[in-house]
């Protein structure tokens, strides 16, 4: 337990001294919710229609977009290769690797999304069911997305094939993340979508640090 808080720890020391480049997934995510209805010069009744799905979109694509980053220093440098030979757990490595990228990266997100929200003039009342999709919904992204790049890493344009790869699984939490939201923004309880949202956490929680462990030994044995 005490190696896996200490890779945390050096991750975010890490990412907070290259705050220019973490903040990067922020800043799309940022420019694609507000300069949507510049483009489409909505009314404000269609830009609360799009908010659920617009807001969870652009999640989705800042989530993909950091994602090539989780490992490849890692696999460049030779930890990975060292973590596989060592009899330290390599589960336990990637554990802390998830939950530190996710921390650096999707937090961020889900703490500016209830702003954004309110520009796109998201019903204040649903603003506590997209925080909480968000929080459900964020890490099965990176779960699923986890798998894609352990899978892809050591690959020469790997950041071509992950989106191939990844896209197919995230739909569902596209589609249930936004309807969640949807709902609750037209006075509908939200519980069903949100109950499969927490099933979906649960089960990459459960599985997919296996998988991706897995998934790395093979990658880096080629």
């Amino acid at each position: 337990m005490s190696s896996l808080w200490s890779l945390i720890r050096r991750d975010l020391l890490l990412a907070y001294r290259r705050r220019g480049e973490v903040g990067n997934a922020l800043i799309f995510f940022g420019l694609v919710v507000l300069l949507f209805p510049i483009g489409i010069g909505a009314s404000e009744t269609l830009l609360a229609q799009i908010a659920p799905g617009l807001i969870w979109i652009a999640a989705l694509l800042a989530t993909l977009m950091s994602l090539d980053s989780l490992f490849k220093e890692d696999y460049q440098d030779g930890t990975l290769e060292q973590w596989t030979l060592s009899p330290h757990s390599l589960v336990a490595f990637v554990w802390a690797r998830l939950i530190s990228h996710w921390l650096i990266t999707a937090l961020p997100l889900v703490a500016v999304a209830p702003v954004l929200a309110l520009t796109l003039n998201l019903p204040a009342d649903a603003i506590g069911v997209l925080l909480l999709s968000l929080l459900l919904g964020t890490p099965v992204l990176m779960f699923v997305g986890a798998i894609g790049v352990a899978l892809t890493t050591g690959l020469q344009k790997s950041s071509l094939l992950l989106p191939l790869l990844v896209l197919p699984f995230y739909i569902p939490v596209l589609i249930f993340g936004a309807s969640a939201v949807e709902v609750s923004a037209s006075g509908w309880s939200a519980a069903g979508q949100l109950y499969i949202l927490a099933g979906l956490f649960v089960l990459g929680l459960t599985l997919a640090p296996f998988a991706v462990a897995s998934a790395l030994k093979v990658s880096v044995s080629q």
